[in-house]
């Protein structure tokens, strides 16, 4: 496995050689979603990031509520390394009540339960994120709202996309009845799997983004199953997953790890980055947690769950 790895790097280095394109292979990033909380100002947290030893940041296509990243501040944030790349944060999977798509009409009474006037796309509400309403995600409705985001985070001068919620598939999969989870069960709206839905999802993303801004970067996060997809992993940039190594103060055993992984190799194996997060409760799992990643081949982040801080990576 080792000398076929070697083997993939060494032809992916010829290749960007002869295209004179670089092989996104960053050592170690940033994933902040609430840059207003890095600073007291935002100049401050522009400089913050800009100043940031790290090769990928991951930032909200929004700022915060005083509005989006402009391209030149996404210049700046982007000069501060040679060859650092920014993306945007977008979730594919569910529908925030924040964003601006969104319709007071479509919860009213803010009981978690799509009211009357709610688009059929929308679902229940998370419970584990207030705010956040799980989509049909597979139809054209919720589609036409996220395409044109994508439009607007490439027209933002941001290199690439960061997809949150892929895993949505799994919320379909669960059968009520049995207690279980079906794998690969299949959409009775679309005749597919659930899981090739969001397949196709994201397919129709890349290719958004990629007409206008070819070389566009897209990283899914989580839903390490659909590497087994090969032109799944064809098509997608590298891959984020969360709570991989770590489980609040303790470092999980290889077996708890071991399924995820065994998804994880296949892309490393064709030669694509894995982005590692994990969310520490002590700062005695930080060593270990870095000796696995570096076992592996994987790059991690150490950061807070509520991404507002840069973290440590490597």
């Amino acid at each position: 496995m080792k000398h076929s790895l070697k083997l993939v790097a060494a032809l992916l280095t010829l290749a960007s050689s002869a295209t004179g394109q670089s092989v996104f292979a960053p050592k170690s990033f940033a994933y902040v979603l609430q840059a207003d909380q890095l600073a007291k100002t935002r100049a401050e947290a522009i400089q913050k990031l800009t100043a940031c030893d790290r090769d990928l940041i991951v930032l909200d296509a929004a700022f915060s509520s005083d509005g989006d990243w402009t391209p030149a501040e996404l210049s700046t944030i982007r000069s501060g390394k040679p060859g650092r790349s920014v993306v945007a944060y977008v979730s594919i999977g569910e529908a925030e009540d924040y964003r601006p798509y969104w319709k007071t009409e479509w919860d009213a009474d803010k009981d978690g339960k799509p009211d009357a006037a709610a688009p059929r796309f929308l679902n229940t509400e998370n419970p584990d994120w207030k705010g956040n309403y799980r989509v049909r995600y597979w139809h054209p409705e919720w589609q036409q709202i996220m395409l044109p985001a994508v439009d607007r985070v490439a027209a933002q001068g941001f290199d690439g996309i960061y997809l949150d919620i892929v895993d949505a598939f799994e919320f379909y999969e669960y059968d009520a009845a049995t207690k279980d989870w079906l794998d690969d069960r299949p959409n009775p709206d679309t005749g597919k799997t659930y899981r090739q839905d969001m397949i196709t999802w994201v397919t129709a993303i890349a290719k958004r983004a990629r007409d206008k801004q070819p070389g566009f970067i897209v990283i899914p996060q989580n839903a390490s199953q659909l590497l087994k997809q090969a032109d799944y992993r064809e098509l997608i940039s590298a891959i984020g997953v969360e709570d991989l190594f770590v489980a609040g103060k303790k470092l999980r055993s290889e077996k708890q790890s071991r399924y995820v992984i065994g998804f994880l190799e296949k892309l490393k194996a064709d030669g694509k980055p894995v982005l590692v997060i994990d969310y520490p409760k002590s700062k005695d799992v930080h060593a270990g947690a870095f000796e696995l990643a570096a076992k592996h081949g994987f790059t991690l982040l150490l950061t807070d769950r509520e991404l507002m801080s840069l973290g440590e990576s490597r």
